[in-house]
């Protein structure tokens, strides 16, 4: 199969869909890898470092996306890639296509086939592809919440760990999936209060077994959220629906009770964002102030740390690269039921149920 790699357009985006050692392992199965040329600057991989892998490196995008069977991603196409998706292409790729209904609009019309990392479950019903991202952007939820903080920065002027005589910042944490999770062991690590709400019981139980003493947990009710909110320094949003939109559990008049100059990191904005006054920003412009309140909603926050990311990414993601191009997108979601999850697109069709309800078009 051919195989293409084009450099990622998205602002301060510098992650790579493949390695220099993902594509020897292509070649090594007999496919073809283009990449863009730059392509993976961004991770320390030079064009010389892909020659080397095997690949070819092509001088501009449109040649990587118009020669290719499979393309292969980190983030979704954005309006001026548009014109490259065709019916006889597959986009291996994160997609969060319930944030992005008119993409899915293009995508349908053109008849491309679209797999989500974001969607691809394992046997135990965990998403592997995600979880190694959120992992990232949880731990990087704290430490851009605490820089935010910084007076000079526009916050509270609140250290997180506190110092003898002065208590610590308080950082309530909306969900306990992979974001939370990491979240919470970041915010403890530092010194924090840190409180987490979950709508269910059980990751609660599985945070507090493995943070015993060190944090707080709840159910996330709308009153539970509005006590929190008044006494919070930084709040980070973690809910996850996965294919779907993130619920919005804070309102605007929530964000109102916080103290001025507190910090709002919505991790899960690329999904809509569970904050009403949350929205999309870029590494670019990161943060706004609205309700007096200071809000962080970069959507490809790993991005900022590519060479972590990209590798973690590979490891999760190269094994199905593999099975799609040894086999094609459609043997290969046959064959294992948890690809198969991950197929959100195909032949002009929404195949994902959750997908279809969060866009309101009806189930597939």
């Amino acid at each position: 199969m051919h195989i293409g790699v084009p450099k990622e357009i998205k602002t301060h985006e510098y992650r790579v869909g493949l390695t220099p050692a993902s594509v020897r392992e292509l070649l090594g199965q007999g496919h073809e890898v283009m990449v863009e040329t730059g392509a993976g600057l961004g991770i320390g991989a030079s064009d010389e470092d892909y020659r080397r892998a095997g690949a070819r490196v092509a001088e501009d995008a449109e040649t990587v996306w118009s020669t290719a069977e499979m393309v292969v991603k980190v983030k979704e196409p954005l309006p001026a890639e548009y014109p490259f998706l065709r019916a006889d292409l597959t986009l291996f790729t994160f997609l969060h296509l319930a944030a992005a209904p008119e993409l899915a609009r293009v995508m349908l019309e053109r008849g491309c086939v679209g797999i989500a990392y974001e969607t691809v479950t394992a046997p135990d019903g965990s998403l592997p592809l995600l979880a190694p991202m959120s992992e990232v952007a949880g731990r990087m939820s704290v430490q851009v919440g605490a820089w935010y903080l910084q007076r000079s920065q526009g916050g509270r002027g609140i250290l997180l760990a506190g110092v003898p005589g002065v208590p610590p910042g308080r950082v309530l944490i909306l969900g306990a999936g992979h974001v939370g999770r990491n979240a919470a062991r970041m915010a403890a690590g530092l010194g924090a209060e840190v409180t987490v709400l979950n709508r269910s019981l059980p990751p609660l139980r599985q945070l507090d077994a493995a943070m015993p003493g060190r944090l707080r947990t709840g159910i996330a009710t709308r009153e539970a959220i509005e006590q929190e909110l008044t006494r919070t320094d930084l709040l980070i949003g973690a809910v996850l629906v996965p294919g779907g939109r993130a619920p919005t559990l804070v309102t605007r008049e929530m964000v109102r009770t916080m103290p001025e100059g507190a910090v709002i990191v919505d991790v899960d904005i690329d999904q809509g964002g569970c904050v009403e006054t949350a929205r999309p920003t870029t590494h670019a412009e990161p943060t706004y102030v609205e309700e007096g309140v200071l809000h962080y909603g970069v959507s490809n926050m790993p991005g900022a740390v590519p060479r972590t990311s990209t590798l973690a990414l590979n490891a999760a993601t190269l094994p199905h690269v593999l099975a799609l191009a040894s086999k094609g997108w459609r043997q290969a979601t046959y064959d294992d039921p948890h690809l198969a999850h991950g197929l959100n697109i195909a032949e002009g069709k929404v195949v994902h149920p959750a997908l279809a309800r969060a866009l309101e078009w009806g189930e597939p």
